[in-house]
């Protein structure tokens, strides 16, 4: 047997005992879903939203990309902040980073990795902006975690300063906004930042959502 027929009799029998216990277990997710958390992670294959959270189905609306980025020009990404956010009233929404991210540990390297170079070229943009407390670091291993942790400090702070977040704040104070890293080597999940409507952000990044004001402009 093929390896990723394994998966499908896997599915298969997960499917069994699950009837077996409960048999209308699937009758609850067939009418839709009313996720609380919009989860934007990393795609490492380690990383298991569900899993490492102890979430059921039902509970994440998950995005992933390499190294959990928020990038303003990723339509992928936008739609399912969209998404989540307007039309399934996430009340959460987590951006996780993970320490031995192989995506940060490439972006601090000059390896030329093809067309994803073009993808971490946002991480090493990270590195830019953070380069006097990162070089300070002598240590190569802490330097390499505290890059994770600027990486999911600044894709929280460029989820906020989109339109969708800024919006709907503005109308229902929601989403709050969380930056998490998850440790591989102890499971552990630390929270760096939460983020919600009263947060002040730099002017630039502030738009006007006072519909009065503008139409007396």
């Amino acid at each position: 047997m093929d390896g990723y027929e394994k998966l499908l009799e896997a599915n298969k029998k997960w499917v069994n005992e699950t009837l077996r216990t409960d048999p209308e277990y699937f009758d609850q997710f067939s009418g839709g879903q009313t996720p609380e958390y919009l989860w934007i992670g990393c795609a490492d294959s380690r990383v298991p939203a569900e899993a490492i959270t102890g979430a059921k189905p039902g509970q994440l609306f998950v995005h992933r990309n390499i190294a959990n980025q928020v990038i303003h020009t990723d339509f992928n990404m936008l739609s399912v902040l969209q998404y989540a956010v307007e039309v399934l009233k996430v009340q959460h929404v987590i951006v996780c980073g993970h320490y031995g991210c192989g995506g940060v540990m490439n972006a601090l390297t000059n390896q030329n990795l093809g067309l994803i170079n073009k993808w971490l070229r946002h991480i090493k943009d990270v590195y830019r902006m953070h380069r006097t407390e990162l070089d300070a670091i002598t240590d190569e291993e802490q330097k390499f975690r505290r890059m994770v942790e600027v990486n999911t400090l600044e894709q929280v702070t460029n989820l906020a300063e989109t339109t969708i977040i800024q919006k709907s704040w503005a109308e229902t104070g929601f989403p709050i906004l969380h930056g998490w890293v998850y440790d591989l080597e102890t499971g552990l999940i630390d929270e760096l930042v939460k983020m919600n409507s009263t947060e002040t952000l730099e002017p630039i990044y502030v738009y006007d959502f006072d519909e009065e004001k503008r139409l007396r402009r």
